[in-house]
């Protein structure tokens, strides 16, 4: 996980899908271009690179233009609202674990070398489930809630014949801590949230609208990175906790402002 605690400057398009997320999918209302250029100009980015995030978000199927005269407004597709819906549901609810049985789920599936396609798709959305890995092969993860979406990812990855899941304790054989350090870097996650909680520890924002969506933003990485270990898993020294409190807390306190500027941006909407 190198570089977890080092956050680049994000991508037009991607903090173009937070702003889906966090603007678009709770209105009815479209988004009109202008309403987008505003917003993305008061983050810095150019006219140009907002535009061009626009069309490439909906060639990826997630926005669809309506035109209007001579101007166009954007409305999100069925299966965009779909996407960000479950997104928005794990990013919000994100936090660490309160409670645990003691039992592991594992994961054990060769992939051919010569597949990197289920390579790929095996690492992310294992990752994304909260798996840490062992080993060529060799997933782990104290959720073992989870061991459906381990057994469909196999599914979908071409790997289910040749794979084992299985749930279970684990002896006393061995440090658990070596086993945790292994399969995760918590020390570059704790890292990326000590940035977190310096970044936002501000309360009272210039910019609402835009302070929301690098909150948002900024957070919506850590249910990628952190698997939500159980307490009693973690280091002595844990910043996640705070940083949940700090998210939640954040976004809550400037959530009506932020959209009441969304919509008056969008309602004033005049450029193409």
């Amino acid at each position: 996980m190198a570089g977890i605690g080092s956050r680049r400057q994000p991508s037009a398009r991607a903090m173009m899908l937070t702003l889906l997320g966090e603007y678009m999918l709770p209105e009815p209302d479209d988004a009109w271009t202008s309403a987008v250029l505003a917003t993305f100009g008061r983050l810095g980015v150019a006219e140009k690179a907002t535009r061009q995030a626009l069309m490439r978000t909906s060639n990826a199927g997630w926005l669809r233009p309506v035109k209007d005269g001579r101007r166009t407004r954007w409305r999100l597709t069925p299966a965009a609202r779909t996407m960000l819906a479950d997104g928005a549901e794990r990013i919000y609810s994100f936090g660490p674990a309160t409670e645990w049985d003691g039992h592991w789920v594992l994961v054990a599936a060769r992939v051919p070398d010569s597949d990197r396609r289920a390579r790929h798709l095996v690492r992310t959305r294992l990752t994304w489930a909260g798996f840490g890995s062992l080993g060529p092969g060799l997933w782990i993860s104290p959720h073992p809630e989870r061991e459906a979406e381990a057994v469909a990812v196999l599914k979908d990855a071409g790997l289910a014949d040749g794979a084992h899941v299985f749930t279970a304790r684990r002896s006393d054989l061995g440090d658990v801590r070596s086993l945790v350090e292994q399969a995760w870097d918590l020390s570059a996650i704790e890292a990326a949230y000590v940035g977190f909680n310096a970044e936002f520890s501000a309360a009272a924002p210039r910019d609402v609208l835009t302070r929301q969506l690098e909150l948002v933003h900024a957070w919506r990485r850590f249910p990628a990175i952190d698997p939500a270990l159980p307490r009693e898993l973690l280091p002595s020294k844990w910043s996640g906790a705070t940083a949940a409190r700090l998210f939640t807390d954040r976004h809550e306190r400037w959530l009506a402002d932020a959209r009441r500027e969304w919509r008056r941006l969008n309602g004033c909407a005049t450029s193409p």
